[in-house]
């Protein structure tokens, strides 16, 4: 009996210490300072794309850099990447050497003059007639080779929807051309395209596992938000975007210098500040391309906790909780905690997929978003009054340590949340 007291009397201790431990990293203070500057006025509203973005990104930079995370690939926190937007100024389609029906053909290209017959070496796949027709043209797309895609005739009236992936599309050095119909003997295409470039920056560190170095954990956040009203409002211009999202870029930074001072991760975490979410969600699209996905064990996407839920304090919920068993986990994890994760409560507006955990998520990753916002009444969503001065810090402050403790089964490699199953896919 006296050996029970004194083992139940060093659990609680070792529970007491790691959570002093827990508040000297994550506390109300630091995430004070954090949200203070990503929101601040000085960042006019870090429209991506623009350089008021730029200081966000070297902000977040220097918080990966002291907090002693390393570069996902070479020596700078930033992933730059590019978006086109193209505007096609010449096609010409022959088969067998006769005109062809250019409506036939779709090129996804970043080359200003291209021209592709059956000698051009690209390889061939097809979409076959029942497939899922926008799924397998994004694997084709997104496979970095050049290929040439025979679409079965029964996607003639849905063939045009391929258009899409040419809207804006990222730089690529491969090429994507679309065919309607069987593989025609000998072809020519020829096209012409400008374009309209800009650049962006996603800012990503990682902490390496120690044994399941090749098994990925997802932080996240965007850190983007809509810059400056044309129009002043009550003598304001600045979306400062205190909670949509400098709170999810906030976690993000807290939980890098968390899991870096603990330094026992068997597993590697990657910590992510999407930029261009607003604009298309393209910073987190590029970053999911970095990865293969059968790799990535889980992502916890953070979007907007600043403010209440619905159940008040202490609590968030996660999208497509039931898709995944990651939500169990998290739950069993806050077991004797005052803090829950509840289902989304929102499920008529496909939460799920509005947000950038969206393109792993559709690729079988357990990736979810947090979230705290009450989606049927947020004052300040998208209005120049998500200030600091909004959001309630001692809350934000439990939901990051929240999810620094739900995550950490998860993040040492024991326990592993099942895959988002393809017929659960909308």
């Amino acid at each position: 009996m006296l050996k029970k007291f004194f083992l139940l009397l060093f659990i609680a201790a070792n529970l007491i210490a790691c959570a002093q431990k827990q508040d000297d990293i994550i506390n109300a203070k630091k995430v004070q300072r954090i949200e203070s500057v990503l929101a601040s006025d000085d960042m006019r509203g870090r429209r991506s794309g623009t350089p008021d973005i730029d200081r966000a990104s070297n902000f977040i930079s220097d918080e990966f850099k002291k907090a002693g995370l390393e570069p996902l690939r070479g020596n700078s926190f930033l992933q730059q990447f590019s978006m086109l937007r193209p505007k096609m100024t010449s096609l010409k389609y022959e088969v067998n050497g006769a005109d062809a029906d250019t409506k036939n053909v779709i090129v996804i290209t970043s080359e200003a003059d291209l021209k592709v017959n059956e000698k051009s070496g690209y390889e061939t796949q097809s979409i076959a007639a029942g497939e899922n027709l926008i799924q397998k043209a994004q694997t084709i797309v997104r496979s970095k080779k050049n290929i040439i895609a025979l679409v079965d005739s029964s996607f003639a009236t849905n063939f045009s929807r391929l258009m899409n992936f040419k809207r804006q599309m990222f730089k690529s050095a491969t090429n994507t051309i679309f065919i309607l119909g069987s593989q025609p003997k000998s072809f020519t295409i020829k096209a012409e395209h400008s374009f309209d470039e800009t650049k962006y920056s996603n800012v990503v560190g990682i902490i390496p596992g120690k044994s399941k170095k090749n098994e990925f954990v997802i932080f996240s956040g965007h850190y983007d938000h809509l810059g400056i009203a044309r129009q002043p409002m009550n003598g304001d211009s600045i979306y400062n975007g205190a909670n949509d999202d400098a709170s999810g870029t906030t976690a993000v930074i807290m939980l890098a210098s968390y899991f870096k001072k603990l330094n026992n991760n068997e597993r590697t975490l990657v910590f992510a500040a999407f930029t261009a979410e607003e604009v298309g969600g393209f910073g987190s699209q590029y970053f999911s391309r970095q990865f293969d996905a059968a790799q990535v064990v889980a992502m916890f996407n953070i979007e907007m906790i600043g403010t209440e839920s619905k159940w008040g304090k202490n609590s968030a919920y996660i999208t497509g909780y039931d898709k995944t068993s990651m939500g169990e986990i998290l739950q069993n994890n806050l077991k004797g905690s005052a803090f829950t994760f509840y289902p989304d409560p929102y499920p008529t507006e496909n939460l799920f997929y509005r947000s950038d955990n969206a393109t792993l998520a559709r690729l079988g990753v357990p990736a979810h978003t947090i979230s705290t916002a009450k989606m049927d009444g947020e004052p300040n969503y998208h209005r120049v009054s998500d200030e600091v001065s909004s959001l309630d810090m001692n809350n934000m402050t439990e939901i990051i340590k929240a999810i620094a403790i739900s995550s950490s089964t998860i993040v040492s490699g024991k326990d592993t949340p099942s895959r988002v199953k393809p017929e659960t896919l909308n």
